[in-house]
């Protein structure tokens, strides 16, 4: 979750009231924030905003900004004003396929200091790593506006036809290289695999400005203590997101005083002035204020608490800032509406109806199996229920078999709902190839996968052992106990299953079902989890061994 730091006496600049530590803690509850401290001989204030779907909130200025909101200084939307710039970005065709979207303006009349630097790239990594799905999504640079020449350009370029010196580097790179060599380069090369020409900014002397999305040149996107003027953009695969990006740093810039200048955008078949500032409404009705928090409220209470949280209210349709994207409901608006009337004083409703809680049978049941296993000498790890489709079939050496996968998620490294349980216990072997052996390890939860329009939940298990003997035999053995504990026995199959020693797998079927695959894990799974032990396993389906449990 992103975690900002910056000055009090900075935040009491922006919002023009001396607030204190005390209501600085208070005030970010109301952005979903947890208050980590404050230090009084660096005059520092650490808050962790942990709703990322608030992005503006990422910044001292965005925070002071709800303050503002908050405490009434400032009512409804704040106002900026962007006047027309004689500046213009073209878009070149080549860049369209890998990198289609970007945003911009320029920023001028105000001298920048080590500290608005500082706060300058804290929103700009904490936007780019959450929000811009660690700049797949979005990414942001930022460069000193008197070393350009305008129009600039927006590109694909063969990775080894272009040179430059990228930042905080001395000497000419070409853009395969600082791939391979620069820190950021390495980082997130990921971005481009697969790229047959890599995303470029140049201006109209052909001086590049940025290999897109992962570095900017040392000479014109270094930004110095002294500069006045500054051009900003954001590129991506997502129009939207890009001009979001845009938008909250124009805001964050206009009140630091600087002077704001639109710039149109030409794309092969259109034009655009950005950033783009369109406010958009939803409309809301008392009766869903009334069913979400049993509150009878006035239109003029409604407009009161509505302005406080910087939206404007008019004819029962709210008008949202257009920093704000995460309203995608009216029922987001009223969540508003009851923040910023405050949930402690929403009076207790009395309960309708009663009832007894009790566990599942299933769940029992699970549990006497959890402590079967930790009876025969495994522990217990816990893993996300999220991951992502390299971790559950690549690294597995098997195809997909059914995923369900986020159509719009945050990391890639959860953009997936795991469909089996084996995965997550390698990538534990995996690290913790330090720790001494034997390892054995089991992991009980949920999985789900999908057949065409179908989706299945299933409660499973999986079981590892890691060392210099394990075997097929080891696995067989756990497997033949746990049915034993319930006076079950199993039949045994030889299976395929890529991710086995073929020959050294086996399905077990009991009572006519197939509960579970067991056997010698293949070592071209261990190579690619950097595992050198051998590795025995088994998952199995305990929904359906559940079943057989009681028929």
């Amino acid at each position: 979750m992103p975690t900002i730091t910056f000055s009090l006496k900075d935040l009491q600049h922006l919002t023009g009231k001396k607030v204190s530590i005390e209501e600085v803690q208070e005030l970010s509850h109301y952005g979903k924030g947890d208050f980590e401290g404050y230090d009084e001989q660096t005059d520092e204030v650490k808050i962790d905003f942990g709703d990322t779907n608030l992005p503006y909130l990422w910044s001292v200025e965005g925070f002071a900004r709800l303050i503002k909101g908050i405490l009434g200084i400032q009512k409804g939307i704040p106002k900026i004003k962007i006047s027309k710039g004689d500046y213009q970005v073209v878009v070149d065709k080549s860049v369209v396929k890998y990198r289609p979207f970007i945003s911009c303006f320029a920023a001028k009349g105000k001298k920048v200091d080590d500290y608005l630097i500082k706060q300058l790239v804290q929103l700009q990594e904490k936007f780019c790593e959450t929000y811009g799905r660690r700049r797949q999504k979005v990414s942001i640079g930022l460069y000193s506006y008197s070393r350009l020449k305008f129009p600039v350009h927006y590109k694909a370029a063969d990775p080894l036809s272009v040179e430059f010196i990228p930042l905080e580097f001395k000497s000419r790179m070409n853009l395969k290289d600082i791939l391979a060599e620069h820190p950021k380069g390495k980082e997130y090369a990921w971005v481009l695999e697969g790229f047959e020409k890599y995303p470029l900014l140049t201006d109209d002397k052909d001086e590049v400005m940025s290999l897109v999305p992962i570095i900017n040149s040392n000479f014109t996107g270094k930004i110095e203590i002294g500069d006045e003027n500054m051009f900003f953009e954001a590129t991506g695969t997502d129009e939207e997101a890009v001009n979001l990006a845009a938008v909250i740093f124009a805001y964050a810039l206009y009140e630091r005083g600087f002077e704001l200048h639109s710039v149109e955008v030409k794309y092969p078949d259109r034009k655009k002035t950005s950033p783009d500032l369109k406010i958009e409404d939803v409309a809301i009705k008392n009766e869903q204020i009334k069913h979400l928090f049993g509150l009878e409220l006035k239109e003029n209470e409604i407009m009161r608490l509505l302005e406080k949280a910087q939206f404007e209210f008019e004819n029962q349709k709210v008008k949202i800032p257009p920093y704000r994207k995460d309203v995608l409901h009216p029922y987001d608006i009223i969540e508003d509406i009851g923040i910023m009337y405050g949930f402690d004083k929403i009076e207790e409703s009395q309960l309708q109806t009663f009832t007894a809680g009790s566990i599942l049978r299933i769940n029992e049941f699970i549990d006497k199996i959890r402590e079967i296993v930790v009876g025969i000498g495994y522990q217990e790890v816990m893993s996300p229920i999220l991951t992502n489709k390299d971790l559950l079939y690549k690294n597995m050496n098997i195809d997909d078999f059914g995923t369900i996968e986020i159509d719009d998620y945050m990391s890639e490294t959860y953009s997936a709902v795991r469909s089996w349980l084996l995965p997550n216990l390698m990538e534990v072997l995996s690290k913790n190839k330090h720790v001494s052996f034997p390892q054995k390890i089991f992991e009980e939860g949920l999985v789900n996968t999908r057949k065409n329009d179908e989706i299945k939940e299933w409660s499973r298990i999986a079981i590892a052992s890691s060392h210099d003997q394990s075997n097929y035999t080891e696995m067989k053995q756990v497997l033949d106990y746990i049915l034993k504990c319930f006076g079950l026995k199993c039949d045994i199959e030889e299976a395929e299953h890529n991710s086995f020693i073929e020959g050294r797998c086996g399905r077990a079927i009991v009572k006519g079902k197939k509960l579970a695959y067991l056997g010698e894990i293949n070592p071209i799974v261990l190579t690619n989890w950097g595992l050198e032990m051998p590795v025995a396993a088994l998952e199995l389906n305990l929904s359906e061994l559940f079943e057989a449990v009681n028929k």
